[in-house]
């Protein structure tokens, strides 16, 4: 187990910790190996149950605009019954699932921690790691992930809609290189970045507004819960980079659709296309699926963690 710096720290007052409490000495907790694979853990179940049909749903909303939640429902189960739901879990959502976390854990822990030796206050240090968390994700384990997942769940719009995933990562990597692989990874690192440092921002101000007056009493589980949720629920205000992401990810074959997407252009094709509302396709099952993490990193997580703490407790008593 690596172990990470204790060692007290005095903490400069800067203008951004108008927020910070008296805390004179700042530790940065150790890196616990258990709780990152507990994390990876709960992701794949998370992502293996009711994760990924959430993903499938906003995914073909993002790609398809005109189509409402009971179409997309009705069209995704059309494709391949239950299992249509369940496109793009093996491998790359376990892949994804199964390293994110532990790479957005090792980052905004960090990030975090020398924010607040500089001086700022929890809100903008939990902001700052998860602003880092979410670009170091984007860039070490999501980009290729996030393009094959997308790939399953649009390529029956492709002129051969037989043709294997693998195929199509063969042949794009033929044509472009590791480049074209990461197709939209931009995106990904943008939607990453504005969502884990909202949510760690959104829920760290909740949590203060929870605690009151007493800035030292321990939250309970529904409170960690309602946090996180609420957290999680308002970092979807940016839907739009998704809905570019996904764009720029699809297999689509329009005839009106650029060659080679970029941000702007790919923006620009969406507000032609289906106007301003069109870049919020799909928030609602994303929405659901925030919420739906939340309540197995949470409750799942300190469950897991419970049972083997008591274990670990039960073994040395012996």
């Amino acid at each position: 187990m690596s172990k990470a710096i204790e060692t007290p720290v005095s903490v400069p007052q800067t203008p951004a910790a108008s927020n910070s409490a008296s805390h004179e000495e700042i530790t940065k907790k150790p890196t616990s190996w258990s709780n990152i694979l507990v994390g990876a853990a709960i992701q794949t179940f998370e992502v293996s149950t009711l994760g990924q049909p959430f993903e499938v749903v906003k995914t073909h909303m993002a790609a398809n605009r005109g189509d409402s939640i009971a179409t997309s429902l009705k069209k995704t189960y059309a494709r391949g019954g239950v299992s249509g739901f369940y496109q793009g879990l093996i491998p790359w959502a376990w892949i994804e699932a199964s390293t994110k976390g532990g790479v957005l854990l090792f980052t905004s822990s960090e990030v975090d921690y020398r924010a607040r030796v500089a001086g700022f206050s929890s809100s903008w240090a939990g902001l700052f790691g998860g602003v880092a968390g979410g670009v170091a994700q984007a860039y070490t384990t999501m980009g290729f992930c996030t393009f094959m997942k997308t790939v399953e769940v649009t390529r029956h719009k492709a002129a051969d809609a037989n043709m294997s995933t693998w195929r199509i990562a063969y042949d794009v990597f033929q044509r472009e290189g590791i480049r074209g692989l990461n197709r939209g990874v931009s995106a990904v690192a943008l939607r990453q970045m504005t969502n884990w440092g909202s949510r760690f921002g959104i829920s760290r101000v909740t949590e203060s507004i929870f605690r009151g007056k007493d800035t030292t009493r321990k939250l309970s589980n529904m409170e960690r819960l309602a946090s996180s949720a609420i957290g999680g629920a308002l970092a979807c205000w940016n839907q739009p980079l998704e809905v570019i992401r996904v764009e720029m990810q699809s297999q689509t074959k329009a005839a009106d659709r650029p060659e080679k997407l970029n941000l702007f252009s790919t923006a620009r094709y969406i507000y032609q296309k289906n106007g301003f509302l069109g870049f919020y396709r799909g928030v609602t099952p994303r929405i659901g699926l925030s919420i739906y993490l939340t309540v197995c990193m949470v409750f799942g997580g300190d469950s897991v963690k419970a049972y083997f703490d008591q274990s670990k407790k039960a073994k040395t008593q012996q």
